[in-house]
C-alpha cells in the first residue's frame, strides 16, 4: 500500500509488526535512504545486506533470510540496495511465506508506472511504498522539524531553512546534521535541546572548508603518496580535523545514491550527465574514477565509518589528528584494492 504523508514519520518511528516489506523510491535517493533509516532505527534492528542480483539468481533468498532467527537473538532487518523489478519473485515469495522473523527493506531510484515491483508494493496490504521527491522550500524545512525531534532538537522556521541551505537540500546530509547537533547538544527525545544560530556557527556544514574537501577526496582515489603529503602539512593539533571528516562525509554521501543508480543498470556517462550544474566541471574526472571505484555496499559501509569517527573526535578531549590520519589511509588503500 501506498504510504501516507502525515502518518508517515509514526509508520517509521513504530512500525506495524504485520508488515513484511518496505519500498523506498523516487527521484530523491538521499531522502530514501534517510526513511529507511529511520524506520531501521524505529524497528531496533541492525541491517543484513542482501544484493538485489543474488535475490534475481535465487527468489527464494528473501523469505529465507526474512524467515531466520538474528545469530545471537538480535532484531535483523533485510536491507536490499538497489532494488528493482528484478527481485519481484523473491518478494512475492517473502509475502506469500507462512511467517516471518524479519522485514525487508527495499531502496531504488525512480521506478516507473509499469514497474512490476511498484504495483506489488503499492497493492499488498503487507507492504509499504513511499516515493521521495527532491524537497524544496517548505518540505525541506518540515523535514529537518521532522528529523530534529527525532534526534531531541528543537528547531524554528529561521533555523531550518538555514540548515537547509547549507545541506544543500540534501536529506541524507541534512539527517547527518542534524545528529551531529544533537550529539554536541546532548540532546535526546528525553531531553530535547534548541538548535541555535550560534550551534551552527560552530559546527554547520559550511564551515571551514579550506582544504578540507581534497584531501578525503584524495584518500577516495586511492592517492596514498598525496594523501600522506596533505597530511604532513596539517598543524598538529590544529582546527582542520573535524572539516576533513565532515567534508568527506558529504562526498561519500554525494557518490552513494548515484553508485546505486549505476547498479541499478544506469550507464555512468548518463548518471554523471543528470547532476548538471551539482557537479563542478572540475570534478568530473574526479567523481567518474570514483563512481567505478565504490561500489554502492563499500560506500554504505564507509559512510557508518566516516560517522563513527567524527562522533569519537567531537567527543574526544585530545586532538583527533592520529585517528584522522589512520583512518584516511586505511581508506586510501581500500581504494587502491
Amino acid at each position: 500500500m501506498k504510504a501516507n504523508k502525515a502518518t508517515l514519520g509514526r509508520s517509521l518511528d513504530q512500525p506495524d509488526a504485520a508488515l513484511r516489506f518496505y519500498l523506498f523510491h523516487g527521484a530523491d535517493e538521499a531522502g530514501s535512504r534517510v526513511l529507511a533509516d529511520r524506520l531501521l532505527k524505529g524497528l531496533g534492528a541492525e541491517k543484513f545486506v542482501v544484493a538485489g542480483g543474488a535475490v534475481k539468481s535465487d527468489p527464494a533468498l528473501l523469505a529465507d533470510e526474512a524467515g531466520a532467527m538474528g545469530l545471537f537473538g538480535d532484531r535483523r532487518a533485510i536491507w536490499v540496495e538497489p532494488a528493482g523489478d528484478e527481485v519481484v519473485a523473491g518478494v512475492e515469495a517473502l509475502l506469500g511465506a507462512a511467517a516471518i522473523e524479519s522485514p525487508v527493506i527495499a531502496l531504488a531510484g525512480a521506478l516507473k508506472k509499469t514497474s512490476g515491483l511498484l504495483k506489488l508494493a503499492e497493492t499488498h496490504g503487507g507492504a509499504l511504498s513511499h516515493v521521495s521527491y527532491p524537497l524544496e522550500g517548505r518540505d525541506a524545512e518540515r523535514l529537518i522539524t521532522d528529523l530534529g525531534r527525532a534526534e531531541g532538537l528543537r528547531i524554528s522556521n529561521g533555523v531550518a531553512t538555514r540548515v537547509a541551505g547549507q545541506a544543500a537540500n540534501n536529506s541524507a546530509v541534512i539527517a547527518s546534521e542534524l545528529a551531529k547537533f544533537a550529539l554536541y547538544l546532548g540532546a535526546s527525545p528525553e531531553t530535547p535541546r534548541e538548535l541555535d544560530q550560534e550551534t551552527i556557527d560552530k559546527l554547520g556544514a559550511d564551515t571551514g572548508e579550506g582544504d578540507a574537501l581534497r584531501i578525503g577526496d584524495l584518500a577516495l582515489d586511492g592517492q596514498l603518496g598525496a594523501l600522506a603529503d596533505e597530511l604532513q602539512r596539517l598543524t598538529p593539533g590544529g582546527s582542520e580535523v573535524v572539516p576533513i571528516v565532515r567534508s568527506l562525509q558529504r562526498r561519500v554521501l554525494q557518490l552513494a545514491p548515484l553508485r546505486a543508480r549505476i547498479e541499478s543498470g544506469e550507464r555512468l556517462d548518463a548518471v554523471m550527465t543528470s547532476m548538471g550544474k551539482a557537479l563542478f566541471w572540475k570534478d568530473k574526472a574526479l567523481m567518474q574514477r570514483l563512481l567505478s571505484q565504490w561500489s554502492a555496499a563499500r560506500l554504505a559501509q564507509l559512510a557508518e565509518r566516516v560517522s563513527a569517527l567524527e562522533r569519537r573526535l567531537m567527543l574526544s578531549p585530545v586532538p583527533g589528528d592520529a585517528a584522522l590520519g589512520e583512518e584516511l589511509l586505511a581508506i586510501a588503500r581500500a581504494a587502491r584494492r
